[in-house]
């Protein structure tokens, strides 16, 4: 994730714009409600409702949070610990001062309202209401004192002049309204401060029972706006022959300033009354909301230090996941820039440091994939060398050996790496003897060298060119490089050139002389053998003789000579391998029965493309060597077997094997056996096996020759079965074929 700046988190932003919105609402609600009691006797339940909603909804949230951050505890989250110190610490800096000003707050109300009720403060309202009624009762009793004078002067007036007494007493009391009321309640005469358009209204039912009853009546009526009326009303004196009682009824104004003082008076009294009633209500009503908004301000002070702690650990847990994501190798770790500050500039440099980490590892990388197409390419070229190439240190801890070094020292290398080559040693002899070589040049302090190492084996002996190059590894060590190519061959065909060179020059040199040599002989004895004494002729005779017999046995060494100095001259034709093979063996069944020969032929080779008559000098050969070793060994045993195969590149070759159960190769003379003049029978010329190693190479075919490891000695030639596959194997010098599995 790449972050680019601080993103706000608007539903978080809404939620507390809304709380906050809540909090100051209720509180707004309750300072306003407590300056009236009813306005806070109304808006109690709501205040009430509202911090308990929120005391819910707050111990749910922060219930969840704790219990989240009790989790990550548990589970060791990065983080946890150092939030869990972070909220406790913030939890007390809140909880404590709020606890101390909530104790002080509840005294404070409760000394608060037990001095809205001290004794003076009721004597004082008692007082002054008392006092307010009294001045009430003073004009009460005043205006009922007139309202009877009235009365007892309006007694004997005649009704005419009633009028004008009642308007006279209305301007000098300033009455609002006097009425005379007579028989059945109808006014006799009224006056009024305001024009009269209808009759006065009736009398209150009490007043008119209190006068019917002789006596006085006076009230205290209350108007609309604060205001008071004064109502009295006295009977007048009995008027003989009259049906009913006639009274006066006036109506005085109380003056405003103590009509509004009683009023205040009054409403005040009623309040503290009021008070005094819902004095422990009261406290109790402010101790709860008190109490629930505590509870509220502290749960919302925990979830704030909670999310603030989370917050503030938050970039400091991205660090720790991502140092833990970075150490597992995930270089591509961006974390969010939290802010602007330190923490925001350390995740910053963090985020640097993984770049530049990832491009690090990218180029550590394109430079690892450059290494190993390196290594690729030089594993195959190493692969596809002939030549041996073996890699050591110093303890001659294999590592590196390529399949041609394998093949080279007769052992599988495949899997030698980082194993010693004492420890592969043992398996080959060609091996060990290669070890034992270098390990001694080795503690003789050379360390680069190029000689030649002669191996021996079952096989032979194998020449080894060797060059040794010290090689700087990793930690200062040192290793060496040895490189080696097998050169038995090329000195082979050097020494074959060199006796073909021989063979030629000796053939063409010594045939000349040879037969003048035996003519003069032959004249010799034919001239001077009659004439001689039977003494002298005898001698003549055996020296002749003995000169001819040499002269033939050097003709035949000479012919030899030829036959293997001559070049190739081919007449190639198609033919059937297993019936010349059955035919030269049926040959020699006939001249040696003593000895049992068996074929073994494989039907799928039908014929082959070769030279015939050499292909069947190669069989004399190999069958007459095969003859005169088993001279001495009574129960002599020959084998010919051919057998098609196919090789690596799909050409097919015929594979002839020729064993015997008689006394085999000498060791000493396996690598040198087809070698000329190389032979172990005293009567033989050694170029035999020359001869037919010669005719096998002319033909692009291999021939190799060991002991059995149940005694006796085993030549395998391979011959192309095409003429096209001995053209190729020509120009490519020899194909490599499989070897035959040698029981």
């Amino acid at each position: 994730m790449v972050a680019t700046g601080v993103k706000p988190n608007w539903r978080a932003v809404a939620v507390a714009v809304i709380w906050a919105a809540a909090g100051l609402g209720a509180l707004l609600l309750l300072a306003k409600s407590v300056q009236n009691s009813d306005q806070f006797s109304r808006a109690q339940p709501w205040i009430l409702l509202l911090n308990v909603i929120g005391l819910v909804a707050l111990t749910i949230v922060l219930a969840r949070k704790l219990w989240q951050l009790v989790r990550d505890y548990r589970g060791h989250v990065p983080g946890s610990r150092l939030t869990a110190r972070t909220v406790s610490i913030f939890g007390a800096l809140v909880v404590a001062p709020l606890l101390i000003v909530y104790l002080f707050s509840l005294e404070f109300i409760n000394r608060g309202i037990d001095s809205w009720f001290r004794t003076e403060v009721k004597q004082g309202l008692t007082d002054a209401l008392v006092l307010s009624r009294a001045a009430l009762d003073v004009r009460l009793r005043e205006y009922s004192r007139r309202t009877e004078q009235l009365a007892r002067a309006l007694s004997g007036t005649p009704r005419e002049g009633m009028l004008a007494l009642l308007e006279e007493e209305r301007r000098a009391t300033s009455a609002l309204e006097i009425v005379v009321y007579g028989e059945l309640d109808r006014a006799l005469a009224a006056t009024s401060n305001e024009p009269i358009e209808s009759l006065p209204a009736p009398p209150p039912a009490d007043l008119v029972r209190q006068v019917n009853q002789r006596h006085v009546y006076v009230s205290l009526e209350p108007q609309s706006g604060g205001q008071y009326l004064i109502r009295t009303a006295a009977p007048l004196a009995d008027v003989p022959g009259a049906a009913g009682v006639r009274y006066v009824v006036a109506l005085y104004p109380v003056p405003p300033e103590i009509a509004a003082l009683s009023e205040a008076v009054q409403r005040a009294y009623s309040q503290y009354g009021d008070l005094a009633a819902l004095r422990d209500p009261l406290k109790y009503s402010f101790r709860l909301t008190l109490t629930l908004v505590l509870l509220l301000a502290m749960l919302a002070a925990i979830y704030g230090a909670i999310f603030s702690a989370q917050r503030l650990t938050r970039p400091i847990q991205d660090l720790i996941a991502g140092t833990r994501a970075v150490g597992k190798g995930d270089f591509g770790t961006r974390l969010p820039l939290p802010s602007r500050d330190e923490m925001g500039f350390l995740v910053h440099s963090f985020n640097d440091m993984t770049k530049r980490l990832r491009r690090a590892r990218e180029e550590a990388q394109r430079s690892q994939q450059a290494v190993e197409r390196e290594r690729e390419r030089l594993a195959i070229i190493l692969a596809r060398l002939s030549t041996g190439v073996l890699a050591i240190d110093r303890q001659l801890t294999v590592r590196i050996a390529n399949q041609a070094a394998g093949a080279i020292l007769g052992a599988d290398l495949s899997s030698a790496t980082g194993r010693p080559l004492t420890e592969l040693a043992g398996g080959s002899a060609r091996l060990g003897q290669f070890v034992e070589a270098i390990t001694q040049r080795f503690a003789a302090g050379r360390e680069e060298w190029r000689e030649q190492l002669e191996l021996g084996g079952e096989s032979g002996r194998r020449t080894l060119m060797c060059a040794c190059t010290p090689l700087p590894v990793e930690e200062g060590d040192v290793g060496y490089v040895i490189v080696f190519d097998d050169i038995t061959v090329l000195l082979q065909a050097q020494r074959d050139a060199a006796w073909g060179e021989v063979a030629r020059r000796l053939a063409h040199e010594i045939k000349n002389p040879l037969t003048p040599i035996q003519l003069s002989a032959e004249r010799m004895r034919r001239r001077f053998l009659s004439s001689m004494s039977p003494q002298d002729a005898e001698v003549l005779e055996r020296a002749t003789h003995t000169i001819v017999q040499q002269v033939e046995t050097m003709k035949q060494m000479v012919n030899a000579f030829s036959e293997y100095a001559r070049a190739p001259d081919m007449k190639v034709v198609r033919f059937s391998l297993n019936a010349l093979v059955a035919e030269v063996a049926d040959l020699y069944r006939s001249h040696e029965p003593r000895v049992e020969i068996r074929l073994d032929l494989d039907e799928r080779l039908e014929a082959i493309e070769a030279d015939r008559g050499r292909v069947r000098q190669i069989l004399n050969n190999l069958v007459v060597n095969a003859l005169e070793a088993l001279e001495s060994v009574p129960s002599g045993k020959l084998e010919i077997s051919t057998r098609l195969e196919t090789a690596a590149d799909g050409a097919q070759y015929a594979a002839v094997t020729v064993c015997d159960n008689g006394p085999g190769f000498q060791r000493e003379l396996l690598g040198r056996i087809f070698d000329p003049y190389v032979t172990s029978k005293p009567k033989g010329t050694g170029l035999g096996l020359a001869i037919v190693k010669k005719i096998v190479e002319e033909h692009a075919g291999r021939i190799d020759a060991d002991n059995r490891p149940e005694g006796g000695a085993r030549v395998r030639v391979v011959l192309p079965v095409a003429d096209s596959t001995r053209s190729a194997g020509a120009r490519e010098r020899r194909p490599d074929l499989r070897k035959e599995k040698r029981a």
